[in-house]
């Protein structure tokens, strides 16, 4: 028999704890996303993660870990090379990726993509550079709106993201148009992680915002995941957020769209108090989205600090068979120079109302211990080809 009948496992996107060994490697010197937020801000009002041990596996700013935590917890290690959201989620189910996405941030994209880009959308391409997407609507949504072209832009991800406004461009032809930008985007020479389709309103400067239908057309697995396994058990495999898209789908029976992470923790409160046998997975993008990227530390310790409140009501959901999950997939530390995630060690707590005791579990060498252990809990064999380890042993 299963020993937990349903097990959650939330992602905060970008809590990195510290640089790992390699770090350098990536351009990353001292970096660590929780750490440093506290250093700036002092405190943080997270009671619940401080219970869960969140502190005891990092003690940061004036904050010190519980004499009892509740939960079980552990720093893992990236094995993959790479140190962006697809990499660490695919990872977590079991991918090791060691041919890293490309990236086009100091170039811009190459003319003979942009040249395919334009013939096939029929529309003109403007930008084409890496860019903030607000500060990149900022500068050209009026001409966009003037002449009909679209605004093209990268990051320092792996991305190609077109902007698109709902009133004049509409939805349905800018999803057409990324769906276009994804397949020219499978040339080996082209090959970035994702594309991503940013719609917003508005009419002139000043009045320009982004709007909850951003969609995003990721590279599918490539292989099974503890996903695949899952579903192809019978169980139920719940994406909460961005996770149906990064995982294109693979191993996904029910999906829901969250217009940000606060209302990602509402869907996963409400979730909760269905009756479903299998996993809920849970991706919550604002700390990296809204502050990781823009370095706006206050912004991002007001995040951890909204996630902590919704996370006391999911606690008090929890039922005495669930399994709770709480990790990263990289960094993104809003005190470090550039706008780059972070090469980083993620933390990993694990809580369940049937422990006998809390504590540290020490390092695990890989994110892939969640979806072996999300595995091994309901008696399902990974795929063949996958990386990680159980650790559903230890957690008594």
């Amino acid at each position: 028999m299963d020993r937990y009948k349903r097990v959650f496992v939330i992602v905060l996107d970008s809590l990195g704890i510290g640089a790992m060994p390699d770090s350098e490697k990536f351009g990353d010197t001292d970096v660590d996303t929780f750490g440093h937020i506290a250093e700036k801000m002092g405190e943080l009002d997270i009671p619940n993660l401080r219970k869960l041990g969140m502190i005891n596996l990092h003690p940061a700013g004036r904050m010190t870990g519980v004499e009892r935590p509740l939960g079980y917890y552990m720093r893992l290690a990236e094995a993959s090379n790479g140190k962006d959201t697809m990499t660490g989620h695919w990872e977590m189910m079991g991918i090791r990726t060691d041919r890293p996405f490309l990236t086009f941030t100091d170039t811009g994209f190459p003319p003979e993509l942009i040249a395919e880009l334009e013939k096939r959308c029929g529309k003109r391409v403007i930008g084409n550079k890496s860019a903030s997407g607000t500060e990149i609507i900022e500068e050209l949504g009026e001409e966009e709106i003037a002449t009909g072209a679209m605004i093209v832009y990268t990051s320092a991800d792996s991305v190609l993201q077109i902007c698109g406004n709902e009133e004049t461009f509409d939805l349905a032809n800018l999803y057409r148009c990324c769906e276009i930008a994804r397949e020219i985007t499978m040339k080996d020479e082209w090959r970035v992680g994702r594309v991503i389709a940013r719609p917003y309103v508005g009419k002139k400067k000043g009045e320009f915002k982004r709007t909850s239908n951003r969609h995003d057309y990721a590279l599918k697995p490539t292989g099974a995941t503890a996903l695949n396994a899952l579903k192809d058990a019978g169980l139920d495999v719940i994406g909460v957020g961005k996770i149906n898209d990064i995982f294109c789908g693979e191993g996904i029976t029910r999906t829901y769209h969250s217009n940000s992470s606060v209302h990602g923790m509402e869907q996963t409160i409400e979730i909760s108090r269905e009756d479903f046998h299998g996993l809920c997975f849970v991706n919550l993008v604002d700390f990296d989205a809204l502050w990781g990227h823009r370095r706006d530390v206050e912004g991002y310790a007001e995040e951890i600090e909204k996630f902590d409140k919704n996370l006391g009501v999911l606690l008090g959901e929890l039922r005495e068979d669930d399994l709770l999950i709480i990790t990263a997939d990289h960094g993104n530390d809003p005190t470090y120079t550039g706008t780059d995630h972070t090469r980083e060690y993620v933390p990993f707590l694990a809580y369940a109302k049937g422990m006998k005791q809390g504590g540290g579990l020490g390092d695990g060498d890989t994110f892939a211990v969640v979806g072996a252990t999300v595995a091994d809990n309901f008696g399902v064999a990974m795929p063949e080809g996958t990386i990680g380890t159980s650790i559903l042993n230890r957690l008594i």
